[in-house]
């Protein structure tokens, strides 16, 4: 397969197939005719293969130790479970702190909306922020400090 016949077939763009080669995630043969890049069905699996973990939230780069892993028997099912299982816990801390912020700007708007919009004073501070009560509690204060 050339570049445009697996580009399609994973339904990415050529220039995709040609970055995942310069990064080392596909290494194809080259046709002694032209040079061009010959790819394989395997490649093709490859390919679909790190487009799966991409959708997992995997970064190019963690797919690549995956797969250099994988190719030195390294790599077992159980660790990619664990590092998902790590992915999700993450993933749910920063939901609750985007979830905290979502509140505290949606406070702010409902405390705005009985105070009067004027100009920023001499030193530039916005008294819409100023005004802002906030709460005092440590989930907030650790919220704040990770947005």
């Amino acid at each position: 397969m050339t570049v445009h016949e697996l580009a399609r077939e994973a339904g990415v763009t050529a220039d995709t197939v040609r970055h995942y080669v310069r990064i080392g995630l596909l290494r194809p043969q080259r046709n002694p005719g032209n040079n061009y890049r010959l790819f394989s069905r395997a490649d093709l699996r490859r390919l679909r293969f790190v487009r799966k973990a991409q959708l997992l939230g995997f970064t190019l780069k963690e797919i690549c130790r995956l797969l250099e892993a994988s190719r030195s028997g390294a790599l077992s099912c159980a660790q990619v479970r664990q590092a998902v299982e790590r992915r999700i816990q993450e993933n749910r801390r920063r939901l609750e702190a985007l979830l905290a912020l979502q509140r505290r700007m949606e406070a702010a708007m409902d405390q705005w909306g009985r105070l009067p919009e004027g100009p920023a004073d001499e030193e530039g501070l916005c008294g819409l922020i100023e005004a802002l009560e906030l709460p005092e509690d440590e989930a907030t204060d650790e919220a704040l400090r990770q947005a």
